[in-house]
């Protein structure tokens, strides 16, 4: 049975919040974790406006997109990112750290990104996590 799980990534740091919530979609935090098997539970995560990163990364950390045309890379800042789409930072995050396998598309179904604090999942009554 999956669990759903909520987290609040106000003030959390985006790289450790990354690898938690991975290893809870993978499915790690479970006694009965196999790396074969979809046994992850669900995550929902909300201020994902609020994720801060630390060194001087908002100005040096940029986000790749390519076209498919020549000369089509276009190349996002992070402080931009982040005003225009916050959750696609941590989606970004979270989607290198999963496994590189036919199980990652499942697992990133299981995770639900919103940048305030409402969130459409709360008839599932997810569990609180602080961390």
């Amino acid at each position: 049975m999956n669990k759903w799980w909520l987290i609040d990534a106000n003030g959390q740091s985006l790289g450790r919040l990354a690898t938690y919530i991975s290893r809870i979609l993978i499915g790690k935090n479970k006694p009965t974790y196999v790396p074969w098997r979809e046994d992850g539970d669900f995550v929902v995560c909300v201020n994902a406006d609020k994720v801060v990163v630390t060194g001087g990364k908002e100005q040096k950390k940029f986000y790749k997109r390519f076209s498919g045309y020549p000369s089509g890379l276009k190349l996002i800042r992070f402080d931009r990112m982040m005003k225009e789409h916050p959750e696609r930072i941590l989606y970004h995050a979270v989607h290198g750290m999963l496994p590189k396998n036919k199980l990652r598309a499942k697992r990133l179904n299981k995770f639900k990104i919103y940048a305030g604090v409402e969130h459409p999942h709360k008839a599932q009554s997810p569990t609180k996590l602080e961390i």
